[in-house]
């Protein structure tokens, strides 16, 4: 066998073993959520009374509803079985709430039912919106029964960032800062998605005050956030040509260790004649 044949070999062993290996992969993850529908299931039929036997629904609709999510993500069944699962997680959300209306968790997991739902509805707004807006409505109930509960701010504030809504989400992230510090992390990645929104709508000033206010507040803490510096330097010496706020960001983010591309600092520098 020549080198060539000998690759050829090697390449389809690899690739049949990383397919073993997914597989293996998602057998594990959907056993787990039958075990966890199937434990739900005993604890309905043996509850003691209506609130032990709400909370076993809501358990049991939060696992339809992430094997449900799961399988639609990883394409591993049908659309008319996604609709299936996801119905008997609503289902079993609507008898826990029937069963006790007073039960926090049941709307917090109905909501998340109904947010996740959203976000594999992403390719169809229309769609997408109904969802995020049923996910709003159950975040909005716990605020309303519990309004120093954080989770409820946390998650709506979410809805409201992926359904196109950034200063209701700055809103709610304010309110869960005051009561979890998780708040802030999301509020500079609402204040910088919220720029950018503007950025792109060419709306340079307001624009570049969000980007500001995320930096102020640690934007771009991490890898996963928003980053406000680099399209901040960029507004400043593409769009606006404000070089000296450029060059201030751009002494920022060195402070803070953040990378911005070299190309872009070497734009500033030529648009700008300075070398810092």
């Amino acid at each position: 066998m020549n080198r060539r044949d000998w690759l050829k070999v090697a390449g389809a062993c690899l690739i049949l073993a990383i397919v073993g290996c997914a597989r293996m992969a998602h057998a594990v993850y959907l056993s787990r959520c039958d075990r966890d529908i199937n434990s739900a299931t005993h604890a309905i039929e043996t509850a003691r009374d209506d609130v032990e036997r709400a909370k076993a629904y809501s358990k049991r609709g939060s696992a339809y509803s992430e094997k449900a999510r799961y399988c639609r993500t990883f394409k591993l069944i049908a659309d008319n079985q996604y609709e299936s699962l996801f119905e008997l997680a609503i289902k079993d959300h609507g008898h826990a709430l029937a069963l006790d209306d007073r039960n926090v968790e049941a709307y917090l997991n109905r909501g998340q039912a109904y947010y996740d739902r959203a976000t594999l509805e992403l390719q169809d707004p229309q769609s997408a919106k109904r969802w995020f807006d049923r996910a709003a409505a159950d975040y909005e109930t716990v605020i309303d029964k519990n309004p120093r509960d954080y989770r409820a701010f946390d998650r709506l504030g979410l809805v409201h960032q992926q359904n196109g809504e950034p200063e209701k989400a700055i809103q709610d992230f304010t309110k869960e800062m005051a009561l979890d510090p998780l708040g802030k992390a999301r509020l500079n990645d609402a204040y910088c998605t919220l720029a950018s929104q503007y950025h792109g709508q060419k709306k340079y000033e307001v624009a570049a005050k969000y980007y500001r206010k995320s930096i102020e507040m640690g934007g771009g803490a991490d890898d996963c956030g928003c980053d406000p510096y680099e399209p901040l330097v960029a507004l400043y010496t593409v769009e606006t040509r404000q070089y000296d706020e450029a060059w201030e960001v751009v002494h920022l983010a060195q402070r803070s260790k953040k990378w911005l591309s070299p190309e872009l600092v070497e734009r500033l520098k030529k648009d700008s004649g300075r070398t810092n």
